[in-house]
């Protein structure tokens, strides 16, 4: 078989494979790179949301402190003094009240003089603020905010830093009747708020993303090596069978030439053969009447009917007549095989056993070219356990065939010579023309049957053949 044929057909499929295996790894590469953009977006929302989010509270606190502690300290006290305890617990009370139900890591409370008035950390009242641009702002009348993060370069690249606060400064107003943070600045209030928890669960949902984009691609991965193996398997498969097909059909081109000129030849050999078997009959009656001992009439008939026995062969195979199909019962061709060769049985030492199903079918078959058959495989079977041994015939059927099988007890068929037993004129015999086995198989092909050599573990030979009970079924 070429080769070089077969990945040649094979190629057209490869090239649909690597463009469907690049398509992917761009589809996934894409859906990555998407990933991060939704993610990025995700927390620059959650930053937004964040932010807004710190406006309204700093507005409710901005109110609660004016109302609930400013403007009633003031009327009962005349000042503000956070240092004494009794203003600070009450400040602290309405600070917590107020920031009960919100996520508020720190609050600080920062007077004109940008000293710390209050705070969550106790520590840090009375501690004077560096001061900055912020708060310089925010005593300008503006809010602003900043967000400070702790990691290293990949943990923030990858929007997982260890630390996320955002810090958001605004002016502590007095508020003037129906109008709220309208009235002047009376110190800065800070807010800190931990957005560490809130981006880690962003960034899980961007691993949950990746993870099963990446695991999406693997399925679709492994469905596509799939079905590209099945593939190549079918293409290679029908290659193969394609080139079989046309190298039987060369040898069935070839055989035929080969068939009609052995034809041709054969039956132009038949005709004189004919006429030197008659001449050494009337020799042999001549010769007799002198010389009753002399052995040449005797062999020139002998070798004659040989002669005429391979032309008979070579016409059989060359052109096989049709089967004549008939009702036809497979053990009574057998018995009939069994009768004719039993001389030779004996003779020989050989001995059959036989075991036939109850009740076998009646097929549509050619007797005569059955017992044919029959008569080659014995003759076969004897040939190759000379002297003596155990032939084995047995038949049985199914719904639709009888299966005969034949085995003998010989040296079996060498295993680099089972493939040529069916090629026309091998032989390994001395004698023959190595067509039997031929004819054989053209007679069970002619009756829609199958048959098949092979070798058995114990030693020898088997042949099955099977045989449809109507023509046309197998």
């Amino acid at each position: 078989m070429n080769k070089q044929t077969i990945p040649e057909k094979i190629k057209p499929f490869r090239l649909v494979k690597y463009f469907t295996v690049t398509s992917l790894i761009v589809i996934f590469v894409g859906t990555v790179v998407l990933s991060l953009f939704n993610t990025r977006w995700a927390r620059a929302l959650q930053r937004q949301n964040s932010e807004d989010y710190a406006l309204l509270i700093l507005e409710n606190l901005n109110h609660q402190v004016f109302t609930q502690f400013i403007i009633p300290v003031y009327l009962q006290e005349g000042e503000i003094r956070l240092r004494e305890k009794g203003q600070f617990d009450r400040l602290d009370k309405v600070v917590r009240n107020t920031l009960h139900s919100f996520k508020i890591e720190m609050v600080n409370i920062y007077d004109i003089n940008h000293i710390i008035s209050y705070s969550f950390n106790q520590e840090l009242i009375g501690k004077k603020s560096p001061g900055g641009t912020g708060y310089q702002r925010a005593i300008n009348g503006e809010t602003i905010s900043r967000q400070i993060q702790r990691g290293n370069f990949w943990e923030i690249l990858l929007g997982r830093p260890k630390e996320s606060r955002l810090i958001t400064i605004a002016p502590l107003r007095a508020e003037r009747p129906l109008s709220r943070m309208s009235g002047p600045v009376l110190g800065v209030v800070e807010i800190v708020q931990d957005l560490s928890e809130a981006y880690h669960t962003i960034f899980k949902f961007q691993v949950l993303v990746v993870s099963t984009s990446a695991l999406v691609m693997l399925v679709l991965m492994l469905v596509l090596i799939y079905v590209v193996k099945r593939g190549e398997s079918i293409i290679e498969r029908r290659a193969q069978e394609r080139l079989r097909l046309k190298e039987q059909l060369s040898r069935a081109e070839h055989l035929s030439s080969i068939g009609e000129m052995v034809a041709a030849v054969s039956h132009e050999i038949r005709n004189p053969l004919g006429i030197i078997r008659n001449s050494s009959e009337l020799l042999k009656k001549k010769i007799s009447a002198v010389d009753p001992s002399n052995p040449i009439p005797d062999i020139i008939i002998e070798e004659s009917t040989r002669l005429n026995s391979i032309i008979t062969d070579f016409l059989n195979y060359a052109r096989p007549r049709n089967p004549d199909l008939a009702p036809c019962r497979i053990e009574e061709v057998l018995e009939k095989n069994l009768t004719y060769l039993s001389p030779q049985i004996k003779q020989q030492g050989f001995e059959v056993l036989e075991s036939y199903e109850n009740k076998l079918p009646v097929i549509m078959a050619d007797a005569d070219m059955l017992y044919q058959v029959f008569l080659n495989i014995l003759f076969n079977a004897m040939q190759a356990m000379q002297p003596g041994g155990k032939i084995h015939i047995s038949i049985r059927s199914d719904s639709d065939a009888v299966v005969v099988t034949m085995k003998d007890e010989g040296c079996g068929i060498p295993d680099d010579l089972l493939g040529k037993i069916w090629d026309p004129f091998f032989t390994t015999k001395e004698t023959g023309t190595g067509l039997g086995l031929g004819i054989v198989r053209k007679i069970i092909d002619m009756h829609s049957g199958d048959i098949q050599i092979r070798n058995r573990t114990e030693g020898g030979a088997q042949v099955l053949i099977q045989l449809p009970l109507q023509p046309g079924e197998k």
